[in-house]
């Protein structure tokens, strides 16, 4: 769909974001059982009900705007599953899994990011406090998470070189 305003743009973007939010629900259930930890699991179980409350917070923006989410333009969510059940097939070891499975959650929450980011400037932009707020706050979200998903790859790091040096 052609883009002919900043406005359209943002919509744009937002519904490219609310896709992501809905897909992103499904990625986190994948990324929790193929992890097979029940700490990453029990972190992922949260990020997906934060996830179905920054979707109704995205669902907010739309009606502030007064405007209806369109048909999202990309592929990018398809993309990343499809490539992350092919890669993590290939990996045996069990902390080496868990450790990929880390590493592509922090990919995806950093990506999510910069689409926030992206949109809280483009609202800041139109004066829109209201929709830079709430999206600010979806934003904090995930910053959060990216916090505890860098612990939770250091503790694992950790427990790995202490059974190390034990043995």
């Amino acid at each position: 769909m052609p883009v002919k305003n900043p406005k359209e743009l943002f919509v744009q973007m937002l519904s490219d974001l609310r896709q992501g939010s809905e897909r992103s629900t499904k990625i986190w259930q994948e990324l929790s059982d193929a992890a097979q930890n029940p700490e990453i699991k029990e972190a992922l179980e949260a990020r997906s009900f934060v996830a179905e409350k920054n979707l109704a917070t995205i669902d907010q923006v739309f009606k502030l705007i007064g405007e209806k989410p369109v048909k999202p333009n990309g592929r990018l969510y398809e993309t990343f599953v499809e490539d992350f059940r092919r890669e993590l097939a290939e990996i045996q070891l069990p902390v080496a899994r868990q450790l990929f499975v880390l590493a592509k959650i922090s990919h995806l929450v950093h990506l999510r990011t910069g689409e926030y980011v992206a949109l809280i400037a483009a609202a800041d932009l139109t004066g829109n406090r209201a929709v830079g707020l709430l999206l600010e706050t979806a934003l904090a979200d995930k910053l959060v998470f990216v916090e505890r998903t860098k612990r939770m790859l250091r503790n694992i790091v950790q427990t790995k070189i202490a059974e190390r040096v034990a043995a």
